[in-house]
């Protein structure tokens, strides 16, 4: 079984072109891919984890590996991930989740920043990165991330990352750095919908949007057009969130409204949450280009918020990555592409328990490694 499913893994990322210079290699470079991959499922957290991963499971390799040099060193992981072309890297790996998931079409996609704290290196003057992702909230999947050395640019990345992406049909998530003008006509050419968190770095925009808040809840504004939802009381570790939502399908009080693509809807979010008796009231504002129900409205943000439990905690306590030190940018961009799908794959399998036993149990079983490796919706496609 695990020959054949790494077989699908090598069908996609032998299209990664090997930077190194031919006829002085010792290690293949799809030997590689498929130790680090392996690796960081198995709960791998840097090169020499993967490394000592590799040789004690070097029996196991060698049933679908050439390994004609035995495990590479952690100095060989590191140089060739960090000749290794990001993007093209990347792309591979998606593609192949999102085959091994059958996934056909996405009804919401989620981007979101993050940083990655321990990645700077003060005296070779590299700053953090930052890490902007797409992630399709009811797959659980990764679909791609777009790096860069500055949280400001991550304005920048989203277009980048957007390109990427096939969002015909999807509905797009995008938190308040996000909510820009040239992005929204992006999703909109591209096919999509959006919906975009509002703070006040759009001029305007976020006082027409309160200003026609407050004309709803006074009845200014015909019924037809103002929707409500309260989710369910919500509680867990000792906290209770109760969300209400005001969804409003008239965008006549919005200055400058025809410069928002296809804008249909503004809204509010009002979450009480109470912890240890003490309850506190956080307010969120967003435009959208689809009409919908404000109960819909809520799920879509509700989802989107996840974002930080389902793939950023993840991330940061599961795989350690922001006290990773990886400070090399290509090397660093890929180890970070290997936590995200190393992720989406561990979400993917129907073992009920949680992802850190599920990556110990891959370290300690080779057979339930490669059950991770077959995806969620295809068993016995390995």
């Amino acid at each position: 079984m695990a020959a054949s499913c790494v077989g699908s893994i090598k069908r996609y990322l032998r299209k990664v072109m090997d930077p190194r210079v031919q006829g002085r290699t010792r290690h293949l470079l799809i030997d590689i891919f498929v130790i680090a991959i392996c690796g960081v499922i198995a709960d791998c957290d840097s090169w020499s984890e993967i490394v000592q991963f590799g040789e004690k499971r070097q029996a196991w390799f060698k049933r679908f590996l050439k390994l004609p040099h035995g495990i590479p060193s952690h100095d060989t992981f590191e140089r060739v991930f960090n000749q290794v072309d990001p993007r093209a890297f990347e792309t591979c790996l998606v593609n192949w989740l999102k085959d091994i998931n059958e996934v056909l079409g996405l009804p919401h996609i989620a981007i979101d920043g993050k940083s990655l704290r321990h990645s700077f290196h003060r005296s070779k003057g590299l700053k953090m990165l930052h890490s902007v992702g797409a992630w399709a909230s009811a797959q659980q999947l990764i679909l791609g991330q777009v790096m860069t050395d500055a949280k400001s640019n991550e304005i920048t990345a989203i277009p980048q990352l957007l390109q990427l992406l096939d969002v015909h049909g999807a509905l797009v998530t995008v938190d308040a750095m996000g909510c820009q003008k040239a992005i929204a006509k992006q999703i909109v050419d591209q096919g999509g919908d959006y919906v975009l968190a509002v703070k006040e770095n759009q001029e305007h925009l976020l006082d027409d949007i309160q200003a026609t808040v407050e004309k709803a809840l006074d009845g200014d504004l015909p019924a037809k057009d103002v929707q409500h939802y309260t989710s369910p009381i919500e509680t867990g570790h000792g906290r209770q969130e109760e969300r209400s939502y005001t969804v409003i399908h008239n965008v006549e009080g919005i200055r400058n409204r025809d410069q928002w693509k296809k804008l249909k809807t503004v809204g509010i979010c009002c979450t009480e949450r109470t912890l240890k008796g003490q309850t506190s009231t956080e307010v969120r504002y967003f435009i959208g280009s689809r009409r919908m129900s404000a109960r819909r409205y809520g799920k879509v943000l509700r989802g989107h918020w996840d974002i930080e439990n389902n793939l950023h905690w993840h991330l940061d306590v599961t795989f350690a990555e922001d006290a990773s030190t990886i400070h090399r940018r290509n090397a660093g961009t890929n180890f970070a592409a290997l936590r995200r799908v190393a992720l989406s794959l561990l979400k993917q399998n129907p073992s009920k328990q949680s992802i850190p036993l599920k990556r110990k149990a891959a370290a300690l079983d080779p057979d339930f490694l490669a059950e991770i490796l077959t995806g969620a919706n295809n068993p016995a496609k390995v």
